[in-house]
């Protein structure tokens, strides 16, 4: 029986969480959850200097949005200190490691030299097989002892093996002269106690993979499967940058973007199912593997962001697109929707969903059902209620007042009024459009006015025919 798989995504909190952070947590939890294991987040604070309270909750928020719920408590890396400088201290009592009584200065002077001759500026320091009677009563860091000879090979499920030969990695430092434990021995610390068997990560980490699996090896604990993602890039092929727009999760959240999208768009950027475009979480979770994640280097297009943006908005189940539509509301500073204007526009989704990509296009389309009597047309609509089509529409209001409130009814009553005015039911359309929704751009007149509700509309046309 093999053991349930357990993933983590572990953000530095130094800043936003940038959308290829928020692709690693999703590529992540995907994993897990699609194999019933266990999504973990740790956060990396170990920089006191540069990590902030505030940015591990635009992380915790941006996680929020995005759906991406971890199980157990929140880790704090910095409070597990103690533990990384036992395990530290314990390869030292295993003669797996060693005091280096090395100063700063001393190593960064041999670098420069090594540099200036160019020579490798690999660390080797004197103090790995010194005999410990000529230990000076002094600071020391605890370095780890590298093995000299052979090569390491890094198995990973993207990237495939690589291989690095084993004079190339120094004798890394864990615990530094202060007493406080590095990073790289942290993380291997945290993911073992944490029970991750698979770490998903950018590519920007396979290096460090090499040098954390001495410390695997060295305490021997089983090493965890690795796959190492590649990095997203801008639509230019660079590096993904703030040139390119947004970056932050929270950015994409108050363009308008659902969550639905936004994880369906993330998922592809860089994986594949077949030739599957849109599909469900629950479809995403079934289908992740990490045979499907390519090698190189996918590029963010904002064109299909929306594309499948707009897919999700329209197959979303209407009381949870409200809901998603005040949370958007809500982060972006603007009023809540009352209880009257989102029933109405709930009423209104199913002539709505087809046609937007972004919450912003959706408040749009939605406008003539927040818009408040008297309604105001903008410039474009404005042009279309000259005082013909005024005289038209308070010739056309009573015909509306008799007709019964269906489709069929209302498309007959101006359709027949159109031909008796010897013109056609387009001539009618945009002063109606006007009339109703102040916009040149709508949907079609019959939704609005079934929407609406009889009692609206007439009111709307009795104003606008002044």
């Amino acid at each position: 029986m093999t053991d349930p798989v357990v993933t983590r995504f572990a953000p530095s909190p130094t800043g936003y969480l940038h959308i290829g952070g928020a692709r690693t947590a999703l590529f992540n939890w995907l994993y897990a959850r699609g194999r019933g294991g266990r999504f973990l987040l740790r956060i990396e604070d170990t920089d006191r200097e540069r990590s902030t309270p505030e940015a591990t909750q635009v992380i915790l928020k941006g996680m929020e949005w995005l759906g991406l719920d971890h199980d157990g408590d929140v880790v704090s890396q910095a409070a597990g200190a103690t533990r990384h400088a036992e395990v530290a201290h314990q390869l030292l009592a295993e003669g797996k490691a060693y005091k280096c009584f090395a100063a700063q200065d001393e190593i960064q002077a041999f670098r420069e030299a090594a540099r200036a001759e160019g020579r490798s500026t690999l660390y080797r320091s004197p103090w790995r097989d010194a005999d410990p009677a000529t230990h000076p009563d002094a600071p020391y860091a605890i370095r780890i002892k590298a093995p000299q000879d052979g090569q390491t090979v890094i198995r990973d499920r993207v990237q495939g093996d690589v291989t690095i030969r084993n004079d190339q990695l120094d004798d890394m430092v864990l615990l530094r002269s202060d007493g406080t434990p590095v990073y790289m021995l942290a993380v291997v610390v945290d993911d073992h106690d944490m029970g991750v068997t698979h770490v998903i990560r950018g590519d920007d980490h396979l290096n460090n993979a090499a040098r954390q699996m001495l410390i695997y090896d060295a305490m021997g604990w089983p090493v965890p499967v690795w796959a190492h993602i590649p990095l997203i890039h801008g639509p230019d092929g660079k590096k993904l940058s703030k040139r390119h727009g947004a970056l932050g999760v929270d950015e994409y959240q108050k363009m308008g973007y659902p969550a639905a999208g936004m994880r369906n768009y993330l998922a592809r950027l860089g994986w594949s199912h077949g030739d599957d475009e849109f599909f469900t979480d629950a479809q995403a979770q079934e289908w992740f593997d990490l045979d499907g994640i390519g090698k190189s280097a996918a590029r963010f297009d904002f064109k299909k962001l929306e594309n499948l943006c707009g897919q999700h908005i329209a197959a979303a189940e209407d009381a949870a697109l409200l809901q998603e539509l005040q949370a958007f509301l809500a982060v972006t500073g603007q009023p809540a929707l009352d209880d009257a204007r989102a029933a109405l526009l709930g009423k209104a989704m199913y002539c709505l969903k087809e046609r937007a990509k972004t919450f912003p296009e959706l408040l749009e389309k939605g406008h003539f059902a927040l818009a408040e009597r008297p309604i105001v047309p903008d410039q474009k609509a404005a042009g279309n209620l000259d005082d013909v089509s005024r005289g038209i529409l308070k010739e056309l209001t009573p015909h509306l007042q008799n007709a019964s409130w269906t489709r069929d009814a209302l498309e007959a009553v101006t359709t027949e009024f159109a031909e008796n005015k010897d013109t056609k039911f387009g001539k009618l359309a945009g002063p109606l459009r006007a009339a109703l929704a102040g916009r040149s751009a709508t949907p079609s007149v019959f939704d609005m006015m079934l929407v609406l509700g009889r009692e609206e509309t007439l009111a709307r046309l009795t104003d606008a025919a002044g």
